[in-house]
């Protein structure tokens, strides 16, 4: 058995259920302050006044700052529009407009309740599809002056567009104008948050001219320029601490409380921490964006797609600071009709502002509204045509050298492949009694891209130490990084250590997130340990120290598909997930157990945001502000899944590897959707898939 097939001992996993484990909120020091906010109770609104002076007064508190404070000050992970606190303009239920540092938690609440502010109410945009009404009020007046801080915003549709843009390729009117059958289908797709059970935690203090800054953010050295643009100080003077992180799902790429930590700290000279509650997370920051999806395709009279046209809009909140890219959008917003042969397509994405809780980035940003959208419209299509759903999947799933729905052209293509797993090891086609039936669905997720650099050191001992920047939020990859050095070198895994480090003490790292970290920093492991064996082949003595670099720019796609079995009852319109297949297209695997734990995750985290979950905001108002309402998946609503793996296509990962973080929870939300079709005859064209909808959508 190679090291690769053999299970895993995680690096951090004593730490972990010993409680060593050190996380943001468990980080003190020495003459501490607390910090708390105030937050605007109005979904838009003028800031009037703010009077300060009963908190002033108030024993214990150390500092009380407003909006006028820290007037300009705005921070974002591309465009800085949101303020550190509010100084004019309010722009949704929860934002800021002033911060207190007390010597207790307890001191520091009571002064921020003691905190008086008159607002004037605006007129407010509170549905995305009224963003872009002429009547609609202007939200950032002010968004031309806004910072960017890489890429070009462009010129804007209409003054509440955040972001905005458009792809074609081929030729879509011929390719329309050619179809035998034109079909046109629209979709909505509602708020979910992550669902990580650490909320947000950050401690700031000044060490000479240096400030220091533990966060939760999952980035620290993209977040180093960010909290440099927005407080001015050059990012020399800013270390950033990476503590283990409590999840992320792509949840904590965004810091809001450790801008204002930064003034109330530089201002009292004292350390100031904040510790946020659930209720505050699922409130204030960063959820998946809602979606509203028209899906309209040409087809020939033998079923082949030769025309393809998406509009998406998305509703981004009160501000764009949570998006990491610069066309302001969820990532893959273009990937509309993902895995599929696409002579012609024109897609058109715009995000828009509106006043409510700021969107960001959750696990596969962008994929699975388009994902449940585009493969619940192909399923119609099949249907209406009298195909079976996977005849006609495999008829136009793409091969290499054919464009996908950008126009891109895929230089190799499993897709054909899982289409056969799933049609042998699902039964797909025997018969279901009433009430049951299966459902399809398929996707690909490109294999992260991106920069980094990291170090090796071979000690005297004959020890290998890994020294990289990259945080832990629990997905294991110090022992993936482990393993591949342990591999290169052929020597035991017990030789090689990991450490981590602040942005002072390491190379810049890209961090966690888009699907890169064993594509991307695996890569630059392999390529220190090849440069360690090339230095010892030439008879360097220890202790010898190198630098691995990766640099991965190139897409490669890997390709999946689910089947799932579903019984519905028909009285209450309740749906159980009864048998679940999933092919999946992987490359070498590093890490099987790791492997399997995100397959397997990843189906939960969609089966969640499918069946279950949904950010309920009702006037401008989060309403389900605790997992008591907002539900996530137990263990009891799990069904067997069985997971096959393709790895005959490597990838440009180390020895061959892929990315599998982002992989299986999209096309959740779809299969299941089509599986409820097959068995009752019913089509929801909104998640989440409640029994409520389905008993309506029945009647």
């Amino acid at each position: 058995m190679t090291l690769f097939e053999t299970p895993e001992r995680r690096i951090e996993g004593g730490d972990k259920v010993t409680g060593a484990a050190r996380y943001a909120a468990d980080i003190t020091r020495p003459g501490m302050l607390h910090a708390a906010f105030v937050a605007s109770p109005h979904a838009h609104a003028r800031v009037v006044r703010v009077e300060t002076s009963e908190a002033l007064a108030i024993d214990g508190v150390r500092a009380v700052i407003t909006g006028a404070d820290v007037r300009g000050a705005l921070f974002g992970r591309v465009l800085q529009d949101w303020p550190v606190l509010c100084w004019d303009t309010v722009r949704f239920i929860g934002d800021r407009v002033a911060a207190v540092a007390a010597e207790t938690p307890e001191i520091a609440a009571e002064a921020a309740r003691s905190i008086s502010v008159e607002y004037e109410e605006l007129p407010a945009i509170l549905r995305l599809e009224d963003a872009l009404l002429p009547e609609a009020p202007i939200l950032h007046a002010d968004a031309a002056g806004y910072r960017m801080l890489y890429g070009r915003r462009g010129a804007l549709p209409h003054p509440n567009v955040q972001g905005w843009l458009r792809r074609e390729h081929g030729d879509p009117a011929a390719g329309f104008a050619a179809s035998a059958r034109i079909f046109e289908h629209v979709f909505d797709v509602p708020r979910v948050h992550q669902g990580y059970l650490e909320p947000r935690a950050s401690l700031v203090w000044m060490d000479g001219d240096e400030m220091h800054v533990v966060t939760t953010n999952k980035s620290p050295f993209a977040f180093r320029d960010q909290l440099a643009a927005t407080t001015g100080v050059g990012r020399d003077h800013l270390v950033i601490h990476a503590s283990y992180i409590g999840g992320d799902f792509g949840g904590k790429g965004l810091s809001v409380e450790e801008n204002a930590l930064f003034f109330l700290a530089r201002l009292t000279g004292r350390p100031v921490r904040s510790v946020m509650r659930y209720a505050d997370d699922l409130q204030a920051t960063n959820t998946r964006h809602a979606a509203r999806l028209r899906m309209r395709t040409g087809v020939s009279a033998d079923g082949r797609i030769l025309a393809h046209e998406s509009h998406v809009v998305f509703d981004g909140g009160a501000y764009a600071a949570g998006k990491p890219v610069p066309f302001l959008q969820p990532a893959d917003a273009p990937q509309t009709l993902a895995g599929y042969h696409v002579p012609s397509a024109i897609i058109e994405c715009v995000t828009v502002y509106t006043n409510t809780v700021p969107a960001g980035h959750d696990r596969a940003p962008g994929q699975p509204q388009n994902a449940f959208a585009a493969e619940s419209h192909i399923d119609l299509i099949a249907r209406e045509l009298g195909i079976d759903p996977l005849a006609f999947r495999t008829l136009n799933a793409i091969h290499a050298g054919e464009p996908d729905v950008e126009g891109d052209r895929w230089t190799t293509s499993r897709m054909p492949e899982v289409l056969a797993t799933l049609r042998r090891e699902s039964r797909w086609g025997q018969a279901q009694p009433p009430g049951r039936g299966r459902g399809l669905a398929i996707g690909c997720r490109f294999v992260g891209t991106g920069k980094t650099t990291l170090k090796l050191r071979l000690e005297t001992d004959g020890s290998v130490v890994i020294l990289h920047g990259v945080p832990d939020q629990g997905a294991g990859q110090e022992t993936v990084f482990q393993r591949i050095a342990a591999r290169e070198l052929d020597v035991p895994i017990e030789r090689i250590r990991v450490l981590r480090g602040t942005t002072a003490e390491r190379a810049i790292d890209p961090g966690i997130g888009a699907s890169r970290v064993t594509p991307v920093q695996g890569s630059a492991v392999l390529d220190a340990a090849r440069k360690l064996k090339a230095l010892l082949a030439s008879g360097a003595p220890a202790p010898i120290e190198v630098e691995g670099t990766a640099d991965h720019e190139a897409r490669v796609y890997g390709s999946y598909g689910y089947v799932v079995e579903v019984e519905v009852d028909a009285e209450t319109g309740a749906v159980r997930v009864l048998d679940v297949v999933l092919a999946a297209d992987v490359g070498t695997v590093i890490n099987p157990v790791a492997l399997q734990g995100q397959l397997q995750g990843g189906f939960v985290f969609g089966l969640g945001q499918t069946l279950m979950e949904e950010l309920v905001v009702e006037d401008g108002r989060v309403i389900t502000t605790n997992l008591g309402d907002y539900k996530i998946p137990t263990i009891a609503d799990i069904p067997p899944i069985r997971i096959h793996l393709i790895t005959d296509d490597p990838g440009p990962g180390p020895f061959g590897a892929k990315s599998v973080g982002e992989l299986a929870n999209p096309a959740i939300g779809p299969a299941i959707a089509n599986a409820i079709c097959d068995a009752i005859g019913v089509r929801v064209f909104s998640l989440p898939l409640t029994a409520e909808k389905v008993l309506i959508d029945s009647a």
